[in-house]
């Protein structure tokens, strides 16, 4: 076997573990949310004693999701105020607290941001965190402390 084809070999052994490696919180967006600006608001229509109701029926968030014409221009305005350049297809308006946890839908003080490929990593552990919520396995309040501390922390 030729060196070159070694190579080619091992950068395609690589390049299948990186694409089914789990992603998990270990990585770092490039800036967290500020928590002045997004510390997250929740949405008083969800609370532990409902959540069979509201964020363990799928397909709930989409009930009660913005509209995209509400979320940029609310991620054009926010990105302005945390400084960061781009376009917007760079960046995922996020909520803080998300749908899935029970996060406010519209409230600007629990949106911001966040950039790509973190923000598609965050939505894998929203989604763990929303599965281990309706399991019982975790409380609604301590699921969303965890997202918050995440984002907060890590981006």
């Amino acid at each position: 076997m030729s060196t070159r084809t070694a190579l080619v070999a091992i950068a395609l052994l690589l390049l299948g573990i990186a694409i089914v490696s789990p992603h998990g919180s270990s990585s770092k967006g490039p800036y967290a949310a500020d928590i002045a600006r997004s510390p997250g608001v929740l949405n008083p229509d969800v609370t532990q004693a409902i959540i069979n109701d509201t964020i363990c029926v799928r397909g709930w968030t989409r009930t009660i999701r913005p509209p995209t014409s509400y979320t940029n221009d609310l991620k054009r305005k926010q990105m302005r105020e945390y400084g960061v350049g781009g376009s917007l297809s760079d960046y995922q308006e996020d909520h803080l607290i998300s749908l899935e946890l029970g996060g406010h839908p519209t409230d600007p003080r629990n949106l911001w941001p966040e950039p790509y490929p973190r923000a598609s990593e965050v939505d894998s552990i929203e989604n763990d965190l929303n599965a281990k919520v309706c399991a019982g396995e975790l409380s609604l309040e301590k699921a969303q402390r965890k997202e918050s501390e995440l984002k907060h922390r890590d981006g």
